[in-house]
């Protein structure tokens, strides 16, 4: 059933997102708000709290931000991975009326410090002694910042103190100003800047976007209008809370009331959905390739009669459900079989994840649709998004009753959408940012006279007004044949297709042919080699004849897909996987692509010579 709401409750948000929690807290001060999770020996205790207890430790250090001197719109830094204590740090600047700017754990000591000195941080929240190291290396760099506030790093009692001194500041603050935070609160005009997100460019300095309370109040209040999440659900959010992602998670959290089990730790991400059973969870599309990966080669080691029972769940399954998406019934014989195989596989499946996903949304990038169709065979419906930092992370969602596979949904309500030159996306409304921080040249390249938002993607828009992105403008290229290609979809193939391919990167601008450099994922390999009697290091797994074979042959069958103009002649297996800490990979883990060609241009060339 089409899921149209209307947009009439942007005239009836709230001011501001400070707001928006001390309201969260008021409606909901005994249920669940977060659990974190706490060691103990190799075992971890998850530990809940509820609205009213997050209300007042976010008080307590809202407060002791005022005791500090911040003032409205202020700039207070948060460089930290994601848990707990960055969400009270977040909530609290915001309380107190400052600007979150947020900073990557992995961000470099030059882009650490580039970034708090461009946005005039005065207090920054720095998780351990590794960040607040990168902080004092260049603190000739940094004149506005006059403290540090650590959560597990050593105090100095001067330039840095702790949360819980931060806290005790709070408490004698708020016993000379009773209501001060409320009263702070209510003073936050809806267009006053909330947050400076840097977006990891691929070339040049990063650009702070500026984005104001409402639009992170809006934000979360198109999914509540939209009935996609209510206060029964339970989030797993692992996401980088420097993302944009992240920080729309939240603003949705507060909108819609439901509980979050929160922990950053990466790899703990598969255990940690057994243990907590959420009912949703957000990822990047890697994440989901990783598990479909992970499931398709463990069944591939079994192999004998439980592999075949496998693949032919995969293919009832799928054929199955592109009849219920189709409006078709599958027939007797069809559901007779999906009904078995869900018992013997798929539901096995689904409880590797937890047993209670009512969905996963995926963004930050492009997801193949046919892995979204696997999942979706597997009883595991994944809702693509999409959005930039520029737009508060969300501009377009799929809805659990009605979706598109392929799609990024149709645009939220009170926003608006068209297709500009070359149908570049361009989209208009709440959240779209105020603009670059200190860039006013750039602000009027990406924003329109009459407010529209150049997305820098190309689109689709169906009939139902369900976008499709088909790519990167700046990332199409042309061959010196005239025949233009659009790399991430031939490297999105190429994932689906090979459950041991970590990046796939594809080339060929202006060039007579198309070419690839491949990684492998260094886990899924690893189990591989072992069963294939391949020894030694990543280096020498990848270069070994078996694994260049068993490339060739998922190359080719990519190739078989794809038009002739767009088949990849030549590829070279990396010796190394990229990774966010070389600068090939963003926080979200997208591939930068630029940097990749840098790097490799010498490579990229010989496939040419």
């Amino acid at each position: 059933m089409p899921v149209t709401p209307d947009s009439s409750f942007v005239d009836r948000m709230v001011a501001n997102v400070a707001l928006q929690f001390l309201d969260r807290v008021d409606r909901s001060p005994r249920s669940e708000a977060f659990r974190y999770p706490v060691s103990e020996g190799e075992t971890d205790r998850w530990v809940p709290v509820t609205w009213a207890e997050t209300g007042e430790q976010v008080s307590r250090l809202a407060a002791g931000l005022l005791s500090l001197g911040l003032e409205p719109e202020q700039r207070v830094g948060i460089a930290s991975g994601t848990r707990y204590e960055w969400i009270l740090a977040d909530l609290a600047v915001m309380c107190a009326a400052g600007a979150t700017t947020t900073v990557y754990p992995s961000t470099n000591a030059e882009d650490t410090a580039y970034i708090l000195g461009d946005s005039e941080c005065r207090i920054v929240f720095a998780e351990d002694d590794g960040q607040i190291a990168k902080l004092r290396d260049h603190k000739a760099e940094l004149p506005h910042l006059a403290t540090i506030v650590t959560f597990d790093g050593t105090t100095d009692d001067d330039w840095v103190i702790g949360l819980e001194d931060l806290g005790a500041l709070g408490d004698t603050y708020l016993a000379e100003h009773e209501g001060v935070i409320r009263r702070t609160a209510e003073t936050i005009r809806p267009e006053q800047l909330a947050t400076l997100i840097y977006t990891s460019g691929t070339t040049g300095r990063p650009k702070g976007v500026r984005l104001r309370h409402r639009s992170w109040v809006y934000e979360g209040s198109a999914i509540e209008a939209q009935g996609i999440l209510d206060e029964s659900d339970l989030e797993f959010r692992w996401l980088p809370m420097a993302h944009s992602f992240g920080k729309v998670l939240m603003s949705t959290q507060l909108a819609c009331g439901f509980a979050c089990a929160i922990d950053g730790r990466v790899d703990k991400i598969v255990d940690n959905l057994g243990v907590v059973k959420p009912t949703f969870m957000g990822a990047a599309p890697r994440i989901f390739e990783k598990a479909h990966a992970r499931i398709v080669t463990m069944q591939a080691a079994e192999g004998g009669l439980k592999e075949a029972i496998f693949k032919q769940a995969f293919k009832v399954g799928i054929a199955h459900d592109r009849a219920v998406r189709d409006g078709r019934s599958p027939g007797v014989l069809l559901k007779a079989q999906h009904a078995v195989f869900d018992k013997l596989v798929f539901a096995k499946i689904r409880e590797r994840f937890g047993g209670r996903v009512r969905f996963f949304i995926s963004g930050a990038a492009a997801l193949n649709q046919e892995i979204a169709e696997w999942f979706d065979a597997a009883g595991i419906l994944i809702l693509e998004g999409y959005g930039l930092t520029e737009t508060s992370a969300g501009s377009f969602v799929n809805h659990p009753d009605d979706y598109k596979l392929g799609t990024v949904g149709p645009v939220f309500p009170g926003s608006e959408v068209k297709l500009g030159e070359g149908d570049e996306v361009l989209i208009k409304g709440p959240g779209v940012m105020d603009g670059y921080h200190n860039l006013p040249e750039e602000t009027a390249k990406t924003l329109t006279d009459d407010g529209w938002l150049r997305t820098g993607d190309k689109g689709e828009l169906d009939p139902d007004g369900f976008l499709r992105i088909t790519g990167r403008i700046k990332e199409l290229f042309k061959t010196s044949g005239g025949k233009y290609i659009a790399p991430p979809a031939i490297e999105s193939k190429f994932k689906a297709i090979c459950p041991y391919a970590s990046q796939f990167v594809v080339f060929g601008n202006e060039r007579n042919f198309v070419v690839a450099l491949i990684t492998l994922d260094p886990d899924a390999i690893g189990d591989w080699a072992k069963d294939n009697g391949v020894t030694g290091d990543y280096a020498s797994i990848v270069a070994s004849e078996d694994c260049q074979k068993m490339m060739q042959g998922y190359v080719d069958e990519l190739n078989r897909r794809l038009n002739r103009w767009e088949t990849i002649k030549k590829w070279k297996l990396l010796d190394h996987d990229l990774s966010v800490e070389s600068g090939e990979l963003t926080p979200s883990m997208k591939v930068k692509r630029n940097v990749v060609e840098s790097n490799y241009a010498d490579l990229i060339d010989g496939f040419y010579s």
